[in-house]
């Protein structure tokens, strides 16, 4: 059995690098850093494991097309375990075709990503990351805030992580309805349709898995559905938004600040617009949502190498 991880040993416990070594062998890279293809295609040479981790092949949004060439370089893979609870950057249509089963870590980062969703809400909400950005390029001006207490929140995707964003916005007074493509019952949350979210909701927060189906999810249509001056917070994925649509809302003030997570921040339609705000994909790196991550991430690898996997991506 050979198990490739696509991490450095370091990031594991002593405990966790004996339990995976129990296996068979198991080689890592030497860095967390991006790694030629050709350096990577050499080192997973033959193995029937294969742990992959973003980093290493160029982040979310560059990850998948190398990742394909690791996968079809393994003729003897018995499964795929991602470190991340995303999957969006990994073919899954090949893996099924092929019988490979893939995993991730779903709920790691729970805590996290909704305490970090919330926290983007509130800068936003009091034009704190606005103020931030006039006052570097020295010309600071005064913006009024908007309270949140009393407010309507809407979650579109109000799953493992949409559900506790929605536990702390109550907390602050926030009144909170969802969408949800499935029938969700969450105690406080007033399920409705998408429209009605659109239409009622003074921000929105935007938790929907990362699917190809939904991409541009929200578009012209939707955003015309918006309150006027409403704050739209996107911690799950930029292409759910269609960013072209984005920027007329945001011109139009339709929509009054627009957060949203990405690996480049310098490109795009919306790059250079006051009102919107790019920041790298972080919520999740806590040291309690870490420590999580990897014994998941761990379990996952010993089960696939078992024949047992766990945790395995339904398509």
């Amino acid at each position: 059995m050979k198990i490739a991880v696509l991490v450095p040993q370091t990031i594991f416990t002593k405990t966790q690098q004996k339990t995976l070594a129990s296996l068979g062998e198991v080689i890592y890279t030497n860095t967390q850093k991006i790694c030629k293809t050709d350096y990577l295609l050499k080192l997973i040479k033959g193995a029937n494991v294969l742990a992959a981790d973003p980093d290493n092949l160029g982040g979310f949004e560059k990850a998948k097309p190398v990742l394909m060439q690791l996968i079809k370089s393994l003729p003897n893979l018995k499964g795929v375990a991602l470190s991340t609870t995303s999957y969006g950057w990994i073919d899954l249509d090949y893996c099924k075709k092929r019988n490979i089963p893939v995993t991730n870590i779903p709920g790691y980062s729970r805590e996290a990503v909704a305490e970090h969703t919330l926290a983007l809400l509130l800068a936003a909400a009091k034009n704190i990351l606005l103020s931030e950005k006039r006052t570097m390029n020295g010309k600071y001006t005064l913006e009024l805030g908007m309270e949140l207490k009393g407010k309507t929140l809407g979650v579109i995707g109000i799953g493992n992580i949409g559900s506790r964003t929605a536990e702390l916005a109550r907390a602050i007074g926030m009144k909170v309805i969802a969408y949800n493509h499935s029938p969700k019952h969450i105690p406080g949350v007033v399920m409705k349709s998408l429209s009605e979210v659109l239409k009622e909701s003074d921000a929105i927060v935007i938790h929907t898995t990362h699917r190809k189906e939904n991409e541009h999810f929200i578009s012209k249509k939707e955003l015309k559905q918006m309150k006027n001056g409403s704050i739209v917070v996107n911690t799950a994925d930029r292409s759910i938004i269609d960013e072209t649509a984005m920027v007329a809302a945001v011109k139009s003030q339709k929509v009054k600040s627009y957060v949203f997570e990405a690996e480049d921040l310098e490109s795009g339609p919306l790059a250079g617009l006051e009102q919107v705000f790019a920041i790298k994909g972080y919520g999740w790196y806590t040291k309690e949502s870490i420590e999580r991550c990897y014994q998941i991430w761990v379990d996952n690898i010993i089960a696939i190498a078992k024949g047992k996997p766990k945790d395995v991506i339904k398509i």
